[in-house]
């Protein structure tokens, strides 16, 4: 009995705790939406068959996967037919990079340094593997990608693939995508854009804005892990990536993440409906985090460009020397406060964020990325500022 209440208790006193969380890590995975968890729940419930199956409960499943197809489809304004479900980002670029250069016989590649790793470590595979070369376009002070440079590397090396995220998950910095997609249309180029952070946030019309093909992951906009999609326009068609059944067209084998996708159908679409408000309360926040750091820790710095073209989701800033950088995560996290020094898919590595090193901000100076959703609130961003200045302090 003693046994029991006690144990009642410490579950008691690790809900309040987790009450008390602030959570500003959403670059790296989002909270599931009630609305996503109530189409999942059902369809846990009710939609068990197997898509491939020609009976009953496998058409079943079949017809919710193909709804939620139409559903992403018209989020991203491309055909239900250019979308292929996949277990996430990473996935969907790594198909994409090996598909065009495997099956489509693409030999140059074109991007940057402060690319995600799911793309920059697939190109060096394919370096070893595939013989393809890989050149990197120059980047201005800010982080943006430097465009008259990119144009010259798109004239010595014509009909390339050109991959560059829309927004840096890092620092946030968005990518001119038009202006990008124009020069590549200019050089015969195909045009791949890791869209994972974008996707959900902002209003992503991949048909008008020349992109060929994209990634997105459910997670990022409030849906399930381990779901996503690759987006790929019909001209670009390459050979499965995964291979075994039929499933996907023949793009995917595997059984579908039927209940996945389903949430990432919702996800999409709750994220879409509401996406101008939660814009504007997001960017308030930046906005006062930005105000309310300045005013209290003297000598921070933002890191890409913070005010100016980049996602209202994410804010990447480093604290003024005197900081231990190595206990700043560990210190934050002792207080309640989840924060990433950068991309949580390299966590538990020992190297730092090539996105800061190719920026040259200090290593030796404690960075934080901050991001924010639609459930973050004033009073946590005030209470964020407060810890960090304790610790500067100290």
């Amino acid at each position: 009995m003693f046994v029991s209440c006690f144990n009642r208790l410490i579950i008691h006193v690790y809900i309040f705790m987790e009450r008390q969380l602030v959570y500003l890590d959403n670059a790296a995975s989002t909270p599931v939406d009630e609305a996503v968890q109530e189409a999942m729940s059902a369809c846990q419930r009710h939609i068990f068959g197997n898509p491939s199956s020609v009976h009953e409960h496998g058409r079943r499943a079949r017809v919710e996967v193909e709804q939620a197809r139409r559903t992403v489809a018209q989020c991203f304004n491309v055909a239900p037919s250019e979308i292929f479900f996949t277990s996430g980002g990473t996935e969907a670029n790594n198909a994409i990079l090996w598909g065009l250069a495997r099956d489509l016989g693409y030999r140059h590649f074109i991007t940057s340094r402060l690319e995600h790793p799911a793309v920059l470590n697939p190109l060096t595979a394919m370096q070893q593997h595939l013989s393809v070369d890989v050149s990197y376009v120059d980047i201005d002070q800010k982080g943006h990608v430097d465009t008259a440079h990119l144009e010259r590397l798109l004239a010595t090396y014509p009909k390339a693939v050109v991959s560059l995220m829309h927004a840096n998950n890092e620092i946030g910095n968005l990518l001119p995508v038009k202006e990008v997609a124009k020069l590549c249309r200019k050089y015969q180029a195909v045009f791949h854009s890791d869209t994972v952070q974008t996707a959900g946030k902002l209003k992503t019309d991949i048909r008008r804005s020349g992109i060929d093909c994209a990634a997105a992951s459910a997670h990022k906009f409030h849906g399930p892990k381990g779901v996503g999609c690759m987006v790929v326009l019909r001209e670009q068609f390459f050979k499965p990536f995964i291979r075994g059944g039929t499933q996907e067209r023949s793009m995917r084998a595997g059984t579908e993440n039927v209940c996945g996708i389903t949430g990432m159908a919702r996800a999409l679409e709750v994220a879409h409906q509401r996406m101008t408000q939660d814009q504007e309360h997001i960017a308030s926040l930046k906005k006062a985090c930005i105000q309310l750091l300045r005013a209290h820790i003297p000598g921070v710095t933002f890191n890409g460009d913070a005010e100016g073209s980049s996602l209202h989701t994410i804010l990447n800033l480093t604290l003024p020397a005197g900081v231990d950088a190595e206990m700043l995560l560990p210190g934050l996290d002792i207080e309640g406060i989840c924060v990433s020094s950068g991309s949580a898919c390299g966590s538990g590595s020992s190297k730092g964020s090539q996105v800061l090193e190719a920026l040259g901000v200090d290593p030796g100076l404690p960075s934080v990325r901050l991001s924010f959703s639609k459930y973050n609130t004033l009073k946590e961003v005030d209470r964020l500022v407060a810890v960090l200045r304790k610790i500067c302090l100290k």
